[in-house]
């Protein structure tokens, strides 16, 4: 007989499972990744960037948590800045690729009011992405999400992060500016930031 702690447990198990299972459909891979459903009001861009017009962006969730460092950090905090939203696993060789244009791009930004966030997920040991930030010397911080759960809170109908990499710039209101499911080239990064930056 199952005890309910266990069968709790079990249920728990398999949410978790289910929700890594679906990002593990599009980890890494060289599928383009769309966004589901209609009306998503989004101008496609080539390849597997998307850009938004001011106009037609959607509010990015607020979500929080805590970071691999063991830190609370939450996007709302971030309001007023431009956030580059960068979800990676420490297994994932396009993220290993991209890191140190990342990186760079983090750092020249940084005084133009300019936030880089990471998302790790399906690192079951955090010490994975710590020792990956140690080796690309990320300083910014990321969300540790294991199970997918915070990119699960992306809403139907919006340009949410389905691939791994997958990166998102939020304008200054927190509004989903572009959107990148593939690894960034420092160029392609730059391109994509600098007019968000410079909107006023």
């Amino acid at each position: 007989m199952i005890s309910a702690r266990r069968l709790h447990r079990r249920t728990l198990a398999a949410a978790a499972a289910v929700a890594a299972g679906t990002l593990a459909l599009t980890a890494c891979s060289g599928d383009d990744a769309t966004s589901s459903g209609g009306n998503t009001q989004f101008v496609s861009g080539t390849g597997r960037l998307n850009v938004v017009k001011a106009s037609e962006r959607m509010a990015a969730p607020d979500i929080s948590g805590e970071t691999t460092d063991g830190d609370e950090l939450a996007l709302a905090d971030y309001r007023g800045k431009v956030v580059v939203l960068n979800v990676w696993g420490s297994w994932c060789a396009p993220c290993r690729a991209e890191a140190p244009n990342l990186r760079k791009v983090a750092e020249d930004t940084a005084d133009r009011d300019v936030q880089f966030v990471g998302i790790n997920t399906r690192d079951l040991d955090v010490a994975n992405a710590q020792a990956f930030d140690r080796s690309f010397d990320i300083e910014y911080p990321s969300l540790y999400d294991p199970s997918g759960k915070l990119i699960l809170k992306f809403p139907k109908n919006s340009l949410s992060p389905q691939a791994i990499p997958s990166t998102l710039i939020l304008d200054r209101e927190g509004k989903i500016a572009v959107r990148a499911l593939k690894p960034l080239s420092e160029k392609e990064l730059r391109k994509a930031l600098e007019p968000v930056i410079e909107e006023k």
